[in-house]
């Protein structure tokens, strides 16, 4: 006759942990996670990282909204619509979000110069985005044509 298996009590408590380690991923596994809405506040609702044609420069964008998906690096839009841009002039561009709601945005300059980025909102919606270089004259920064992101929340 054959003795029972004995189980020390160290082995007894490496199963006990992973009896109740299995069981909590079976659970978690069984809870569903419901999503963030769409365009929820506080979500980011907008992504645009704006570097022009490729083989015409962010400088010769053009002057009329556009959604050329080779003007952009990324683009989203929580509402589903368009991402349009246009250059203004010199370091100066807007872009729309076509029927996204969020009020706020940050912008910055895609370039390893210390170059920035300045953004805010027109009445209509469309954010201005303004991009200046690391340089100065006589103090002031100079609006040059750069790459940019725009983040809308």
């Amino acid at each position: 006759m054959r003795n029972p298996v004995r189980l020390k009590p160290v082995t007894f408590l490496a199963l006990l942990a992973l009896f109740f380690a299995l069981g909590g991923s079976a659970v978690a596994v069984g809870v569903k996670v419901t999503p963030q809405p769409r365009c929820a506040q506080g979500a980011i609702r907008g992504i645009a990282a704006v570097v022009g044609d490729p083989l015409k420069g962010i400088a010769n964008m053009p002057d009329q909204f556009s959604t050329a998906n080779n003007l952009f690096a990324r683009k989203f839009n929580c509402t589903g619509g368009a991402v349009q841009v246009r250059r203004v002039d010199t370091g100066i561009y807007e872009i729309k979000f076509v029927g996204n709601p969020a009020p706020n945005a940050i912008a910055n300059a895609i370039a390893e110069d210390g170059s920035s980025a300045a953004i805010n909102r027109l009445p209509d919606g469309t954010f201005r985005v303004s991009t200046r270089g690391a340089t100065t004259n006589a103090g002031q920064f100079v609006l040059t044509d750069k790459a940019f992101v725009v983040l809308t929340f």
